[in-house]
C-alpha cells in the first residue's frame, strides 16, 4: 500500500519542513495541498509544498548517517 506525505519546506531554510498530513491518494494530497496555501504563513510561499509517494512496512532509511560539528 502507497500513502502520499505533503510537506511544506521553507525556501530560505530547508531545515523548516513541516509534514501537513498523509493521505490515501495524489487527489486527496493536492486537496489539502490547495487548502493548506491561502493559511496564514504558507500563502506567501506557495510553491514550497512537496508531495512524496511512500510505500508502508518499507524501510526508507537504509544507510546509517553522519554527524557534521
Amino acid at each position: 500500500m502507497e500513502v502520499f506525505l505533503l510537506y511544506h519546506i521553507n525556501e530560505l531554510n530547508d531545515d523548516d519542513s513541516k509534514l501537513i498530513g498523509v493521505y490515501s491518494s495524489q487527489e486527496n494530497a493536492e486537496i489539502a495541498r490547495q487548502k493548506t496555501m491561502s493559511l496564514p504563513g504558507f500563502i506567501i510561499s506557495p510553491n514550497s509544498f512537496l508531495i512524496d509517494k511512500v510505500k508502508l512496512d518499507e524501510d526508507h532509511w537504509q544507510e546509517g548517517f553522519v554527524t557534521v560539528k
